[in-house]
């Protein structure tokens, strides 16, 4: 990939970086149909991994499906984008330990906001659920740049034609 491409991908994927932010931000502390404007008196968490995923999967008859699937797959579909576009923000090379340590920081940093704030309930299990989230959407995104790269090198493969001209 050329220079002068490669800084045009990196301001798009900045740009998205930001609406995927304030997006998130707005589902988090804003958003009515998530119950987020409730400012609740005494602080509400959960310290015990899996106890609330457990919670949703034992009584999804109760809650109902939707409800199930929101809050465990929504916490991991909201936090792919930030995998899939971490090493872009960065702009370096990104492993997915670190990818997977920036993940849970900034997950961890919404819970405390979330705690401090009193609007939502500070889980360990979101942090759990977004840090996968993370790490699938990394995944997703290395999938792609090597696919990408197989399809140029392939491209530009000695004998495929290349440089020669029309028959």
């Amino acid at each position: 990939m050329q220079a002068s491409s490669k800084i045009v991908l990196r301001k798009i994927c900045l740009a998205l970086f930001a609406g995927y932010v304030l997006v998130l931000a707005y589902f988090l502390f804003f958003s009515d149909g998530y119950g987020r404007t409730t400012v609740y008196e005494e602080y509400r968490y959960n310290l015990i991994p899996f106890q609330e995923i457990k919670r949703f999967y034992i009584y999804s008859a109760n809650v109902g499906m939707i409800a199930t699937i929101t809050n465990i797959g929504g916490n991991i579909l909201a936090f792919m984008p930030f995998g899939a576009l971490i090493r872009w923000v960065r702009n370096k090379k990104t492993s997915i330990v670190v990818a997977t340590g920036y993940t849970f920081l900034f997950s961890l940093a919404i819970e405390l906001v979330q705690l401090v704030t009193r609007v939502g309930v500070f889980d360990v299990d979101d942090l759990i659920l977004n840090t996968l989230g993370g790490v699938f959407g990394f995944l997703v995104y290395m999938a792609l740049a090597v696919l990408d790269k197989r399809v140029h090198n392939k491209l530009h493969a000695p004998g495929n034609g290349e440089g020669q001209g029309l028959a």
